[in-house]
C-alpha cells in the first residue's frame, strides 16, 4: 500500500506501523502520528496536508505513543504538480565522502528528550538538513536576504554562509541583499551578492545590509518579490520579525507562487521559543564578562564600591543570568522573570549592607527589563513603544543606582562609591565569537537546505543540540525565559548566595510557598 501524501513524505513511513492524526495545536495542521506495533491489523484514517482522509493499518488502534510531528509547510501543498530534480550536492566532492548525503523522510528530532517509561514521546520536528530531491533548479534560483531589528553578532556570519551555501552548494548565482529591512523591499534599491562581496563581512559587527525596525507591509513586500522574480526569500530577524515572515508565506500561498520564505531566528536575549538558544547569545556572555570584570576591579579598588552592570534583556534574563555564572564575580543578579524589592527584611537594601560589611565591595548585574513593575511605581511611566512595537523600558539601571545611592547616603549616612556600567551597545555591536561563527553557518546551511527541498514558511534552529526546521508559528506565539522553578536558577543563587526575594514557608525548611510557585509556573511574560 503506498502512503505517499505529498512529495515531502515520499517512502517517509511504512504501512503496517504509521497511523498519521491532525496536529489541532498546529497552524499548519502538518502533524502524524507513529504509531509502532506489531501483530494484526485493522483500518485506522490519518490525515493528509489537505486534510482528506486515507485508510492506514496499525496492529492496535487502542495502543498510541503519543509520536507527534509538528510539521512545516511545502511548495506542494499549494503546488502539487510541482517538479523535482536530483540535489546537486549528490555530485560534490565536498559531500563525496560523507556516509549519509542526505536526510532521509522519516527523520525528525524530539522536542522533548527527557522522558519516563510509560510517558508521551511528544512533538518532534522535521530534522534540518540536505534532502535527496530539489524543487528548484539552480539557474532558476533568484534568492533574496533581508536582515530586520536590532543588531546582534553574528548577522553577517549568516548573510555570507547562505551566500556561499547557495553559490557553492548548489550552483546558484542570482542572489539580491534587500537593503534596510522590511521596507527595503519596496522603497531601496537592492545589492547583488556574490562569494567575493561578502568574504570577510564575517569580521565586523552589525549588519551588511542594514537593518529598521517596522516598515513591514505584505502587500507591497510580496508585490516586489513578484515583480522581481524572487522566489527563495531568507529573513533574518527576532520574533516580531518572524511574524512578518509568516504573513509574507500566507500571502505567497494565496497567490499560489513558487516562493520558498525560510527564517533565521535572531535575538541577542535569547527568548527564542523552541530552540536551544539564538546565535549572538554566546558571543553576548562572553563580551558581558569584560563591563563585569571591570565593575570588579572597580568596587575593589575602592571603599565600599557598589558596582552595577546592566546587560540586555527585554523580556528574558539568560545573558545576565549566564553571564553571572560564567563570572563568579557577581553578588546579585536581577532579572524580568524574578521581582524584587528593596526595603524591609530580605530586601536588596539589607543584602547590599551586609556584602560591604563583608567584602567591602558588592557587584550587581541587572537585565534591562528587571523591576520594571516597581520602577513604574516610583517614577512616571511612559506608555510608549519602539518602531517594532516593544514598549519602551525605564532604565533600571540608573534608577537602582540613585535609589541605592539615596539609602545608604542619606538613611544610613553610610559612604559609599557607586559605578554604574552599561555595556549594551558595545555588546551588540561586536563581531561574532568563534563558538557563534560555527552555529551561524549550520544555520545558514540549514536554510538553504530547506529553501532548496521545497520547505516554506519555516524557521530553522537547534533542538535538543539537533537543527530542525520549525513552523514559524511555534517560536512566535511564546516567549523563552528564565523558569525560576528550574535548576540553572538555582545553581545561579548557590553561587551569588543572593536572597531569592520570593516568599518562603519556615515551616518546611525555608521552601517556596506552593502559592508563589503556581504563580511563577503561570506567569507570561509577553510583548506590549
Amino acid at each position: 500500500m503506498d502512503l505517499s501524501i505529498s512529495s515531502p513524505f515520499r517512502g517517509a513511513f511504512p504501512a503496517p506501523t504509521s497511523t498519521f492524526i491532525l496536529n489541532p495545536k498546529s497552524r499548519c495542521s502538518h502533524s502524524l502520528n507513529f504509531l509502532k506495533h506489531q501483530n494484526s491489523y485493522s483500518k485506522n484514517p490519518f490525515f493528509s496536508r489537505q486534510k482528506i482522509p486515507i485508510r492506514a493499518q496499525v496492529s492496535d488502534p487502542a495502543v498510541d505513543d503519543g509520536f507527534v510531528i509538528d510539521d512545516v509547510p511545502h511548495l506542494t501543498d499549494f503546488l502539487p504538480d510541482l517538479p523535482s530534480y536530483p540535489n546537486p550536492l549528490q555530485n560534490s566532492q565536498a559531500y563525496a565522502i560523507v556516509k549519509q548525503t542526505f536526510v532521509r523522510p522519516e527523520d525528525v528530532v524530539a522536542q522533548k528528550i527527557v522522558v519516563q517509561k510509560d510517558s508521551s514521546r511528544g512533538v518532534h520536528f522535521r530534522r534540518a538538513g540536505p534532502r535527496e530531491k530539489v524543487y528548484f533548479k539552480s539557474e532558476e534560483v533568484r534568492a533574496c536576504i533581508v536582515t530586520c531589528g536590532g543588531l546582534c553578532p553574528g548577522i553577517n556570519t549568516v548573510i555570507r554562509e547562505i551566500v556561499c551555501g547557495l553559490n557553492y552548494m548548489y550552483g546558484v548565482d542570482d542572489i539580491l541583499g534587500i537593503q534596510g529591512g522590511y521596507r527595503g523591499f519596496y522603497s531601496k534599491n537592492t545589492s547583488t551578492l556574490t562569494p567575493k562581496v561578502v568574504n570577510d563581512i564575517h569580521k565586523r559587527g552589525g549588519t551588511f545590509l542594514l537593518t529598521s525596525r517596522g516598515g513591514h507591509d505584505t502587500q507591497k513586500i510580496v508585490d516586489n518579490i513578484q515583480d522581481r522574480g524572487i522566489n527563495q526569500v531568507y529573513i533574518i530577524g527576532g520574533d516580531g520579525t518572524q511574524r512578518g515572515a509568516s504573513r509574507i508565506y500566507e500571502e505567497v500561498e494565496k497567490r499560489g507562487l513558487k516562493v520558498a520564505v525560510a527564517g533565521i531566528p535572531k535575538t541577542i536575549d535569547n527568548d527564542i521559543a523552541v530552540i536551544d538558544k539564538s546565535f549572538g547569545f554566546d558571543t553576548a556572555v562572553e563580551e558581558a564578562q569584560r563591563a563585569i570584570n571591570a565593575a570588579h576591579v572597580e568596587v575593589e579598588s575602592v571603599e565600599n564600591g557598589i558596582g552595577i552592570v546592566k546587560l540586555m534583556g527585554r523580556y528574558s534574563g539568560f545573558i545576565a543570568m549566564f553571564a553571572t555564572l560564567a563570572s563568579r564575580d557577581v553578588d546579585c543578579c536581577l532579572i524580568p522573570e524574578s521581582p524584587f524589592y528593596l526595603e524591609g527584611k530580605g530586601g536588596l537594601f539589607e543584602f547590599i549592607e551586609e556584602r560591604l560589611k563583608e567584602n567591602g565591595h558588592i557587584v550587581i548585574v541587572a537585565a534591562e527589563g528587571a523591576g520594571q513593575e516597581y520602577l513604574a511605581q516610583s517614577m512616571q511611566g511612559i506608555d510608549e513603544k519602539d518602531a517594532s512595537g516593544n514598549r519602551l523600558l525605564l532604565d533600571v539601571g540608573l534608577w537602582l543606582t540613585q535609589n541605592i545611592k539615596d539609602h545608604f547616603t542619606k538613611e544610613r549616612k553610610m559612604a559609599i562609591n557607586m559605578k554604574y556600567i552599561d555595556p549594551t551597545y558595545m555588546i551588540r555591536a561586536i563581531p561574532s565569537n568563534a563558538s557563534d561563527n560555527i552555529y551561524c553557518t549550520l544555520l545558514a546551511q540549514s536554510a538553504v537546505h530547506g529553501a532548496m527541498a521545497g520547505y516554506t514558511g519555516f524557521t530553522v534552529g537547534p533542538v535538543n543540540s539537533r537543527h530542525a526546521y520549525i513552523p514559524i508559528s511555534n517560536v512566535t506565539e511564546t516567549q523563552n525565559t528564565v523558569k525560576l522553578t528550574d535548576r540553572m536558577w538555582a545553581r545561579l543563587l548557590a553561587s551569588t548566595n543572593q536572597p531569592s526575594f520570593l516568599n518562603c514557608d519556615e515551616s518546611t525548611g525555608g521552601k517556596v510557598c506552593k502559592d508563589t510557585i503556581d504563580l511563577i509556573n503561570n506567569m507570561k511574560i509577553t510583548s506590549i
